[in-house]
């Protein structure tokens, strides 16, 4: 009976240290809570945690995408402009902004992309349509500073925003097709 209950002890404390190893990848960065409350950020590596009282969550710090569903925007000049954009972007790998992107904010990512959406339309709706297609450059920077200011507390930067394409109605593609042809 003592052997008996000897090997279930060995087995059970077995079990139990193999639940308390966990593992953070090098492009993750993890927060430790302790029966639902923050402990501390945990760097990539061998992490040993109490099983069924420490619970584990991960996150990325590797820089990622995120595809903005296109949108019509209307230009100040009243046309109806198809906007398709990406964005890049990370969470910081400070152990502050890593606590910030899971506290501060319930879903970054779903958020990101909708304030892109808002963000793009505000931006470009300000714009005439001839100068939306000439400064691209210029409103991927103006939509990218925006959406720094407004996440500056998410624990998130943008890296970067893209205008993919930019496309204007189908009868305003026609007569700018035709000036081009008519002036070569």
């Amino acid at each position: 009976m003592q052997q008996i209950l000897a090997l279930l002890f060995v087995i059970a404390s077995v079990v139990y240290f193999i639940f308390s190893i966990k593992v953070i990848q090098q492009t993750h960065k993890g927060v430790l809570e302790r029966l639902g409350k923050f402990v501390r950020v945990v760097e990539p590596g061998v992490v040993f945690i109490i099983p069924f009282i420490d619970r584990l969550k991960r996150r990325n710090i590797t820089e990622r995408i995120a595809d903005v569903e296109p949108q019509d925007i209307i230009t100040k000049d009243n046309l109806n402009a198809r906007v398709d954009l990406q964005e890049y972007f990370k969470v910081k790998e400070d152990n502050e902004s890593i606590k910030y992107s899971y506290y501060n904010v319930d879903d970054f990512k779903v958020q990101i992309i909708a304030l892109a959406q808002t963000t793009a339309r505000n931006v470009i709706g300000d714009m005439k349509f001839i100068d939306v297609n000439n400064q691209r450059n210029e409103l991927n920077t103006k939509i990218a500073d925006i959406m720094k200011q407004e996440i500056k507390n998410w624990g998130v930067d943008i890296v970067r925003v893209e205008l993919k394409e930019i496309t204007p109605p189908e009868d305003v593609q026609a007569t700018m097709n035709k000036v081009i042809k008519a002036q070569n």
